[in-house]
């Protein structure tokens, strides 16, 4: 049977504000003593009021506005009615019908031949985190520092139809949101995570057959893994003539590689939505909007296409640039200080890129600064070093931090520029390699790259190779 692959996410980021959602306790729980960032709202005693976070507010708006949603100018909050451990409300402070953004759309770009698809987005709204579930052996505990932690929770549309195709749309949308600011999307922190609803239906059909919905993947590799499972195990039953006939949550076990039935997926009705009573609605300005609109950065899509026309960037330095903005400014740095974007592609994307890869660090951690780069490359340029020697004092930079015109003065290392020099050590290198200028002038070229070598070793690699390819044609003819 011929099948198609319908896939869904729902994306939970959590804001980068300072406070919770709903009181001023600290939102920053990684690696923080259990159950210490907590207060009576956040651990949902009696009597304890919800604020609304203002800037959790406006972080949501502008995320919303670079994921091109439409904000509704009114909007309200709702209790989400279920029991858990780690929620001690018995609710949880959610949006329903009035969210604040519905109808966005995020483009992505798909497999070897670089095909554009535009995934809708159903809607981002906002609400607070759970606490955490830690289990160990028959016990299980709870950390309540997370409880009441804002989060944007973005749903898309049923449009992916591919396992590929849901973790380019989470990549894209981690890019975003990091690009904005609004979250650092953090996975090994759990700032970001997915729950993927996955069904299939018969190639030409267009009604949708009941899903399963994939909980809490916190990695891309996680959400491709699992949907292939899913995808496989539901293949299965269709071509058994029993395909799923009940909509099911079902949770992923890393060790194993495979997904486990938890319980029938809940429907609106069962969480009893009501607009929660402590919390009026919202009424979003115009203003206040478009305010936020004009704030947000250019966005990677954007970003993108500027730095393959402006610098010449290849598509994959392109995707570097975009998924490591500390990175991106820092190369449009050098390459406006020095007019010279091949050159700081080089020692940007290659070289620098491969230490810092090595030492798992951000640029933004290391020693080499902007203006080192741009004296390397000024050197270069006056033709006080080769582009090899270059290499070798940006290394030694990144170890020590000096700057490079400093070692290029400590180790003696500045290229023989001198003709008059230059000129003597070709001259005796002609006439100790007799043999090896016959074999050029009879049309070994190779012989050629030999003489050259033999003046860079006499020169301990200092000669200006420019200066030594013309001078040495010059005299063994070209």
């Amino acid at each position: 049977m011929d099948l198609e692959t319908i896939i869904g996410l729902e994306v939970h980021a959590q804001i980068a504000t300072q406070s919770k959602l709903w009181c001023a306790c600290s939102n920053d729980d990684f690696d923080a003593e259990p159950n210490m960032l907590t207060c009576p709202v956040c651990l949902g005693y009696p009597g304890a009021l919800p604020v609304l976070n203002k800037k959790a507010l406006e972080w949501g708006l502008k995320t919303a506005l670079a994921l091109n949603c439409s904000i509704p100018e009114v909007s309200k909050f709702d209790r989400k009615n279920y029991f858990y451990p780690d929620l001690p409300m018995g609710y949880q402070i959610s949006q329903y019908d009035e969210p604040i953004s519905v109808k966005g759309r995020v483009s992505i770009v798909i497999g070897e031949d670089k095909v554009e698809k535009e995934i809708g987005i159903t809607r981002l709204h906002l609400e607070n985190d759970a606490g955490k579930l830690m289990h160990e052996g028959e016990w299980s505990l709870v950390d309540f520092n997370r409880s009441g932690s804002p989060l944007m929770e973005i749903v898309s549309e049923p449009d992916l139809r591919s396992p590929e195709e849901a973790k380019a749309y989470a990549e894209e949308l981690q890019k975003i949101l990091q690009t904005v600011g609004s979250s650092e999307a953090n996975m090994y922190k759990g700032q970001m995570r997915f729950d993927a609803s996955v069904s299939l239906r018969p190639v030409g059909e267009s009604k949708l057959y009941p899903r399963a919905e994939i909980k809490n993947l916190n990695s891309f590799r996680s959400l491709e893994a699992a949907l292939h499972f899913e995808i496989r195990r539901q293949r299965a039953l269709w071509e058994e003539g029993n395909p799923p006939d009940r909509e099911t949550t079902v949770g992923w076990i890393e060790e194993e590689q495979r997904t486990q039935m938890m319980r029938e997926k809940e429907s609106a009705a069962d969480y009893r939505y009501f607009p929660e009573p402590d919390l009026p609605p919202l009424k979003l300005e115009k203003a206040m909007v478009e305010k936020l609109k004009a704030e947000l950065p250019e966005l990677p899509a954007v970003y993108r296409v500027r730095l393959r026309d402006e610098f010449g960037l290849s598509d994959e330095e392109a995707e570097i640039a975009v998924s490591n903005p500390n990175l991106g400014r820092f190369f449009e740095q050098v390459a406006e200080a020095t007019g010279e974007p091949k050159q700081a592609r080089t020692f940007v994307f290659s070289v620098l890129l491969s230490h810092l890869k090595e030492d798992s660090i951000d640029v933004s951690r290391s020693k080499v600064q902007v203006e080192h780069v741009v004296h390397l490359i000024t050197a270069i340029q006056d033709g006080k070093i080769s582009a090899s020697v270059a290499k070798e004092v940006l290394e030694e930079t990144y170890l020590v931090g000096k700057d490079p015109l400093v070692i290029i003065q400590e180790k003696g290392l500045e290229q023989v520029s001198d003709a008059d020099e230059l000129e003597r050590i070709c001259d005796q290198v002609i006439a100790e390699n007799e043999k090896i200028v016959e074999d050029y002038k009879n049309g070994k070229e190779r012989a050629f790259g030999a003489l050259i070598g033999k003046v860079m070793a006499a020169t301990k690699g200092q000669a200006n190779p420019q200066m030594v390819t013309e001078m040495m044609r010059g005299k063994v003819g070209s």
